[in-house]
């Protein structure tokens, strides 16, 4: 949930202020209690802003709490210095927030406000009504996580192990452009890491993971050729190697090239992929790691961007097959999915029981186990950041995954690589305006409904928004 400071704007003659303070305390303590609620973390100003040198310092001490988001509220007519100074002083998104009274006009003082930052640029929201409204708290609440997931991305850290995987331009972005546009630092990291760091594992921990694995997965299906105990304790220790390179270089999220290096001469990196991105793993419950296949960074920027507006593993996939039958997709991908999707329970079990491990297939020589499961059925969002002409825009597509009975699931997953994770996806659009304007081959998606959030993500990043279908 978010963290959200309130400062209220009052009228600047001592003469009005006096009589209405009681007025605005109480308006603003509903605010926050509807606030707090839904769980959100509230901080109240000290003080209703009166005069000029009260909205700088109230201001401050907001920005001191680093909060998420800043709501200037407005029960009353306000004068708009106040709301042009507290802005100057005041870090990070800003929501203005008026009350419908006649009486006490705080519309009127919101829209001087911002009409007043509109003067200047300065990027704001506004939201009115009642707090009480359903509807008002919902829209605060938009405003709250998407100004959470910006702020989080603020001074993050992105480890990428290796480089550009197999000439794809869109799984490499800008750093000086990822720093000015979304304060994301990147720290490069050879692949060598993960092998060294392999062989340092303990094989208690490694045995641990293999024995877990066997227990809960649907299948662990051995070939003794790609997918052997050896090669699948392989992976278990590049697992713990990834978590710890997170460790040691302090990575919020990362990337793994593995093609076609680790891919051909060591072992995929399905395991470690998706148990970096899942909530849990052979040693208990964990924070997941949002982490891409392929290096991919405007990938795993999205994947982060959504993991802070959902709080659950987001998955990650190619935009591999569309059934046209069923005007349906195929989202597949080497394993990356984590196995949380299988059944997007809380019990890991649960989910591994849906979940197998196969050998990899003649595009990793290598071997190892990809990890395979359909994930199950629900209203998703879609979304992928991508760069047309050196600037950024984010996509974005509501979605059903569908599941069907077992017959047709195991033909439609065959009709593309049957060992990778599946996820079939009907899109709020057509086919051909999503091949005609898409910009990647990757796609990333989460639970729930979250085209709101993403406009408003693109406003505070001063980025374009690309909405397919009903999301436009």
């Amino acid at each position: 949930m978010a963290r959200i400071g309130i400062l209220s704007m009052s009228d600047g003659r001592d003469f009005v202020s006096r009589d209405i303070a009681s007025f605005i305390a109480d308006s603003a303590g509903s605010v926050a209690a509807a606030l707090r609620g839904a769980g959100h973390e509230v901080v109240l100003a000290d003080e209703i802003v009166t005069t000029n040198q009260i909205a700088v310092e109230q201001s401050r001490r907001l920005a001191d709490q680093r909060v998420d988001l800043t709501v200037f509220h407005y029960a009353v007519w306000a004068f708009p210095h106040f709301t042009m100074l507290a802005a100057e002083a005041t870090e990070g998104p800003l929501l203005l927030l008026a009350n419908i009274d006649p009486v006490y006009p705080g519309m009127v003082g919101m829209l001087a406000g911002g009409g007043a930052l509109d003067q200047i640029g300065r990027v704001h929201s506004r939201a009115w009504g009642d707090v009480a409204d359903p509807d008002v708290l919902a829209a605060i609440e938009t405003e709250a996580r998407a100004a959470r997931a910006v702020r989080s991305l603020r001074g993050a850290t992105f480890g990428r192990v290796g480089g550009r995987p197999m000439g794809m331009y869109t799984a490499v972005a800008n750093t000086d452009q990822w720093m000015r546009t979304f304060g994301v630092d990147v720290e490069e990291i050879d692949q060598w890491e993960v092998v060294r760091r392999s062989d340092l594992v303990e094989q208690s921990r490694v045995c641990a993971g293999r024995a877990w694995l066997e227990k809960h997965a649907a299948g662990v299906h051995y070939d003794g050729k790609q997918l052997t105990p050896e090669l699948l304790e392989r992976q278990i220790r590049s697992y713990h190697a990834m978590q710890e390179l997170v460790r040691e270089w302090n990575l919020d999220f990362a990337g793994i090239k593995g093609q076609p290096e680790l891919t051909t001469h060591f072992a995929t990196m399905d395991i470690a992929e998706a148990f970096l991105n899942d909530p849990y793993d052979w040693e208990g419950p964990k924070e997941t790691v949002v982490t891409s296949t392929e290096s991919d960074m405007d990938g795993a920027l999205t994947m982060q961007l959504l993991k802070g507006l959902s709080s659950t593993p987001v998955l990650f996939a190619d935009v591999r097959h569309y059934h046209a039958d069923k005007d349906v997709w195929d989202l597949c991908n080497s394993g990356q999915h984590a196995t949380w999707f299988a059944a997007r329970s809380e019990d890991p079990g649960e989910n591994l029981a849906k979940t197998h491990l196969y050998p990899e297939v003649f595009y990793f020589p290598a071997g190892g186990a990809s990890v395979q499961h359909l994930a199950a059925p629900g209203e998703f969002t879609l979304a992928r950041l991508t760069r047309r002409d050196g600037r950024y825009r984010l996509h974005a597509v509501r979605a059903e995954f569908e599941q069907y009975d077992d017959a047709t699931n195991e033909a439609m997953m065959r009709q593309s690589t049957y060992e990778w994770p599946h996820a079939f996806a009907r899109l709020h659009t057509d086919a051909a305006t999503f091949l005609s304007r898409f910009g990647a081959n990757h796609i990333h998606a989460v639970p729930g409904e979250y085209v709101a959030e993403l406009r408003s993500i693109c406003r505070l990043l001063d980025i374009d928004y690309d909405g397919f279908g009903d999301a436009a």
